[in-house]
């Protein structure tokens, strides 16, 4: 048995599709058919059962996956301490971003790339629920995300700084001169929200779990970046982390007067996972930036 055998079996577990995941493996098909035949007479059993509807997992395939897959990355964990030995020379950082953290992340990026010029970044920005599949499925070292309402016992989370869910609004709108604002005002004004999903919206849907106000949604939008677009041009409200508008001209963050409303910005890997030491100076340089100690230094 070899880790490119297995390779081949999760990537077409994966796909269940022969010319698919020989294409994404760089691979003819009939390279990939003899590595998974040899796989199936090593372990003296059919890992897939095929027809002319396609390919699905047999129930030994579908025990293997798992092992293969943690074979696969305690494989890359090796290879990855090795490389890690000749002082970030070389190598890869792949980080997964939601898009709350987008903001606070500039600073950091180019100091990590001044200082360690060798080691590319591969930044991924997606909602927290597919970067934490991501995640475990290791395609990305850590994600950089809000502490999520129900706990995830596979993952580890450490916190970075403590933030609010926050009103956001343009800086001549009525609520840009106010310290925070209650529900009840802000009932009163037109919405504009981020789609269920993201992770503003699901922490405020969890705060307003057993609220009865009734708020006029007026519009919902899967991307932030349009949404504070479109703030900036109206007088439409929109509530989002209080980080969203770090370096954000010409819009205003307003602290939403809640019980418990806190976001615990977090660092978050992979439940015994071995931490790579790119990852560990991006994280010390992110903990240390401006953007970071002024989220931290307003809670002192």
């Amino acid at each position: 048995m070899e880790l490119r055998q297995l390779r081949s079996f999760i990537k077409l577990a994966e796909t269940l599709n022969f010319s698919e995941a020989a294409r994404e493996l760089c691979l003819t098909q009939s390279t990939l058919s003899q590595q998974i035949k040899q796989l199936e007479q090593e372990f003296d059993t059919t890992l897939f059962i095929r027809n002319s509807h396609g390919v699905a997992l047999s129930e030994a395939g579908v025990e293997l996956l798992p092992v293969a897959r943690k074979t696969v990355g305690d494989a890359e964990t090796c290879r990855q301490r090795m490389l890690d030995v000749g002082n970030m020379a070389i190598g890869n950082l792949n980080i997964g971003v939601t898009y709350s953290f987008s903001p606070i992340l500039t600073e950091t990026i180019f100091s990590f790339m001044r200082k360690f010029p060798g080691i590319k970044l591969n930044i991924c920005y997606k909602p927290m629920a597919e970067l934490m599949e991501m995640l475990r499925h290791r395609e990305v070292d850590f994600v950089l995300a809000f502490k999520p309402t129900l706990p995830m016992p596979d993952i580890e989370s450490h916190t970075l700084f403590q933030n609010k869910l926050s009103a956001i609004v343009n800086s001549s709108h009525a609520l840009a001169a106010k310290s925070s604002v209650g529900m009840d005002e802000l009932s009163r004004h037109a919405l504009a929200l981020p789609s269920k999903g993201l992770q503003a919206r699901n922490t405020l849907d969890h705060l307003l779990e057993h609220d009865s106000h009734d708020l006029k949604i007026r519009i919902e939008l899967n991307d932030p970046h349009i949404l504070l677009d479109l703030i900036r041009r109206s007088n439409l409200v929109t509530i989002l982390a209080e980080t969203s508008v770090h370096n954000q001209p010409g819009i205003k963050a307003v602290p939403i007067q809640l019980p418990d409303n806190e976001m615990t910005g977090c660092v978050h890997t992979l439940g015994g996972s071995y931490h790579k030491k790119s990852m560990c100076e991006f994280v010390k340089m992110l903990s240390e930036s401006v953007a970071v100690k002024e989220r931290a230094n307003a809670w002192l």
